[in-house]
């Protein structure tokens, strides 16, 4: 898995790629803390270039969602594969996270939402 953060324009994108599992959800949970308790209010998942992912880090992604809310702040998903969404919509956490299909679309929902 990769991860990679950036902040741009009051938004932090966090972007993750190939498999999201138990055995690197820790440091993606590590990585969405950091994200969710910087200064910015709007945090972006950028799932791209993500392949596969787990219970493990559906339950990070909630994480987040759940701290972000209690700052006041949004958290949306963007650029799901099919498979990855399936996932997403299969577990029902696609009811209690903002899926978008682009970056854009997830950048201008948080920036009004936050």
């Amino acid at each position: 898995m990769a991860i990679d953060a950036l902040s741009d324009g009051g938004t932090v994108f966090v972007l993750v790629e190939q498999r999201l599992d138990s055995s690197n959800a820790p440091a993606f949970n590590e990585e969405l803390e950091t994200a969710t308790g910087s200064a910015s209010r709007a945090v972006v998942i950028d799932m791209q270039g993500l392949d596969y992912i787990s219970s493990a880090g559906l339950r990070a992604i909630m994480q987040a969602v759940r701290r972000t809310q209690q700052q006041g702040g949004s958290l949306a998903l963007c650029s799901l594969s099919s498979d990855v969404r399936a996932v997403f919509e299969t577990s029902g956490f696609d009811q209690l996270v903002a899926i978008h299909p682009s970056r854009a679309d997830a950048v201008a929902a948080v920036a009004t939402e936050g």
